[in-house]
């Protein structure tokens, strides 16, 4: 089997994958950047044993990871506990889909397998919005090549950061509220940090779409419009105070760092024949 694992800035996902490409178990748990390889054993292997799961049956690991410290706990850990190596995705490494940026090193490996799963899936162009820590937007444009995108504080950043300095406001639930109009202080605050985050990304997709406007496909044809696909942990609640998306799915980074193993995996084979 093989296990994925994508540590973000709050959350870290974890996916295990058997033959097919819809994770048979996922978790998430919170990213405490002070974790040692032995603390991230203990963890994983209560998750494992939580399912009647056995580690010994994972044969290949592959990580995306925005947090350096922790990349290198998760490495040394795979590498004392399962005797194994595990792919970091790393932008400037092949990842089976050209970035057209121009320095890959500052792409993150969040952000390359949501394009990668994207493309996979729904085809080109795409334009992933990531609901996490930050709101990312992904651009893959109609020739399938990454193209960049834009990088905003996260809906629970912004939140967090009024609640703390804003003193007569206190945290409330982030759900949709019925009006943009609030008529109450919890009302307006969820306006503006739910309602507000999905006007923030309509407006900031509607402007990368008229830029990619007029771009020709493979076949040399006038590209179709993007479609636009919601993943992360708020994707959910935000898709509620907007139409922007075609489609919201929160597996999207998981099965990314996936396709991206099967691709240097099949690269690896290959090379051995040869």
């Amino acid at each position: 089997m093989l296990l994925t694992v994508d540590v973000g800035n709050t959350q870290t996902t974890l996916g295990l994958f058997g033959e097919g490409d819809t994770a048979l178990r996922q978790w998430r748990m919170a990213t405490d950047h002070t974790d040692t390889a032995d603390e991230l054993h203990e963890r994983l292997f209560g998750y494992f044993q939580m399912f009647g799961l056995d580690l010994a049956d994972v044969d290949a690991v592959a990580i995306a990871s925005v947090v350096p410290i922790l990349s290198q706990e998760w490495q040394l850990m795979m590498r004392t506990v399962l005797a194994r190596e595990p792919l970091m995705v790393d932008a400037t490494r092949d990842c089976g889909i050209e970035v057209g940026m121009p320095d890959p090193h500052q792409v993150g490996a969040d952000r390359i397998a949501n394009a990668v799963a994207a493309r996979e899936t729904y085809g080109s162009p795409v334009i992933v919005v990531d609901f996490g820590t930050a709101t990312n937007i992904d651009v893959v444009d109609a020739s399938g090549t990454f193209r960049g995108g834009a990088i905003m504080p996260g809906v629970l950043l912004s939140a967090s950061s009024l609640f703390s300095k804003a003193a007569k406001l206190s945290s409330v639930p982030l759900v949709v509220p019925a009006h943009a109009l609030g008529d109450t202080t919890e009302s307006a605050v969820q306006s503006g940090i739910v309602i507000g985050a999905a006007a923030q990304a309509e407006g900031i997709v509607s402007r990368i779409v008229d830029e990619l406007a007029g771009e020709q496909d493979a076949a040399g044809d006038v590209a179709r419009r993007p479609k636009v696909v919601a993943t992360g942990g708020l994707a959910n609640v935000v898709a509620r105070a907007t139409d922007l998306f075609d489609e919201i799915d929160p597996d999207l980074t998981i099965r990314g760092i996936r396709q991206i193993w099967m691709h240097r995996e099949s690269k690896r084979r290959s090379q051995e024949r040869d």
